[in-house]
C-alpha cells in the first residue's frame, strides 16, 4: 500500500501532494514541504498510509477519540 501526501486545511478538502512507496520517501518529501513553508498558516502536512488516495482522504476526515489523559 502506498505513502500519501497531503495539505490540509481547516474546513477544507484535504489536497493530496504526493504519493510514495515506501514510508522514508513519503517522510522525506513532508519534511521537505514543512520546511519551506509549504503549509502556510493553519494548514498542515499530513501522512497517510492507505490502500487508495481516496481511502487515505476518508481517513484524514474521520474524527478521532482524544487520547486518554493519565493512567486510565
Amino acid at each position: 500500500m502506498p505513502y500519501h501526501v497531503f495539505l490540509t486545511r481547516p474546513f477544507a478538502a484535504p489536497e493530496l501532494l504526493a504519493c510514495f512507496d515506501s514510508f522514508v520517501d513519503a517522510s522525506r518529501r513532508a519534511k521537505a514541504l514543512r520546511s519551506v513553508g509549504g503549509a502556510p498558516g493553519p494548514a498542515k502536512i499530513r501522512i497517510m498510509f492507505a490502500a487508495s488516495a481516496e481511502e487515505a482522504e476518508d481517513l484524514l476526515c474521520q474524527v478521532r477519540d482524544p487520547a486518554p489523559a493519565g493512567d486510565e
